[in-house]
């Protein structure tokens, strides 16, 4: 289970070091086989190899000729890449990813449970702003959603 925020630094060769308290979970889980792809929010998704596959399969199964699912289809499985931490515990983001998402040096790693999100730090901060701004809706699937 991924949790927690953290503010990571690219390298000058567009590397990032994964959190030391995630990566033995994802070597156990993926022995470091990463899949990192596009999400619709501008931000980045990694996953650990086994935990993507049936997400890649589910979005395979739908329809190709609806233009919104294939616009989907080529965003997150077309953009999707197979990554492999190297002997640091590092990752490296192609060009085409880190303009996507407009990742630059300060990179927010963001657990989700099952895998990462990547934002850039702006984009992060304006997400949550958008959370904590008055007038704020809460989704209907929250409400009567305790804590």
């Amino acid at each position: 289970m991924f949790r927690g925020a953290t503010l990571l630094s690219m390298d000058a060769k567009y590397r990032l070091a994964v959190p030391a308290k995630h990566r033995d979970a994802l070597l156990a889980q993926s022995a470091g086989n990463l899949i990192l792809t596009a999400h619709p929010h501008r931000c980045l998704l990694l996953y650990p190899q086994p935990a993507w596959a049936p997400i890649e399969a589910k979005i395979n199964s739908l329809s190709s000729f609806n233009p919104q699912t294939s616009a989907y289809q080529r965003m997150m499985v077309g953009q999707a890449e197979d990554l492999t931490l190297d002997s640091a515990g590092r990752l490296l983001v192609s060009s085409v990813l880190r303009d996507f998402a407009s990742l630059d040096k300060d990179v927010m790693f963001v657990g989700q449970g099952s895998h990462f999100e990547l934002w850039n730090l702006d984009a992060w901060n304006k997400q949550l702003g958008i959370l904590t701004s008055d007038g704020a809706e809460m989704p209907a699937e929250l409400e009567g959603f305790s804590l």
